[in-house]
């Protein structure tokens, strides 16, 4: 199975609130940056790291005219991308509020640099979402979508792969304390999937410390029992599980 973040993980690590470097309204540019550790990487669901700890990286340059750069990393099993150990997302975007409602969308390029020579594991998504105030909620809907490429065929022909998506999130009001929800729909039966349509789930609490934030989510997809298995552990990678994550945002 492939991986990443859109996560952009599921798991909606909150070193995406990181404090900036730079923190002059006057700067035209913003570098945030984030480290964690999880106890399962999970993507859409679907572990990455054959059920073991993951240590994960990230950083984002965001201009002042909502034009963004970022990179995302995590180690993975070897059993994802043709013996590959870590993934390296590279993403370019957009992101603007209009009124209530955040617009963001972008192209985001999956590669997997310590795969066996030859293997086509690389490819890209374009991605974009909406995001706004529901109530005392936060609520975001989206969609990505990759493009016919090899990199994505079980056998045969070049296949795409649409995921659509909901968050919900909710800070509990005067308490470092967070909770979330997520659904999403992968339509199509691409090497993403596992051959297979499905949905994904999770519901999350976090507690945020200053800097820290640490969470705790239920995760869990529609996949038949030992549908997704690890072909050297025989483990089922898309069984239901809880996942402890631990992120320090600077």
């Amino acid at each position: 199975m492939r991986a990443s973040l859109i996560g952009l993980s599921a798991l909606a690590l909150a070193a995406t609130a990181a404090p900036a470097f730079a923190q002059d309204d006057t700067q035209e540019f913003t570098l945030t940056g984030s480290a964690a550790l999880v106890s399962d990487y999970r993507f859409r669901g679907i572990s990455q790291s054959g059920k073991h700890i993951a240590a994960q990286a990230s950083a984002t340059l965001t201009h002042a005219s909502g034009f963004y750069g970022s990179f995302w990393a995590s180690s993975i099993d070897d059993y994802v991308a043709a013996g590959a150990d870590a993934e390296l997302d590279l993403i370019a975007g957009y992101s603007t509020t209009m009124g209530a409602v955040t617009l963001d969308g972008g192209v985001l390029y999956y590669t997997y640099t310590s795969a066996a020579k030859g293997a086509n594991t690389d490819f890209f998504e374009l991605y974009g979402s909406v995001k706004g105030t529901v109530g005392p909620a936060t609520v975001k809907v989206g969609a990505a979508y990759a493009p016919k490429q090899s990199a994505l065929t079980l056998t045969g022909p070049k296949l795409d792969n649409l995921y659509l998506y909901s968050d919900v999130s909710y800070t509990v009001p005067d308490t470092p304390f967070g909770l979330s929800g997520h659904l999403g729909y992968s339509k199509d039966e691409s090497f993403l999937t596992g051959g297979k349509s499905y949905l994904d789930w999770n519901l999350g609490a976090t507690y945020t410390w200053r800097a820290a934030t640490f969470g705790v989510a239920y995760v869990d997809t529609d996949f038949p029992k030992g549908f997704v298995s690890n072909p050297s552990s025989g483990k089922d990678m898309a069984k239901a599980g809880v996942v402890i994550s631990a992120s320090y945002a600077f």
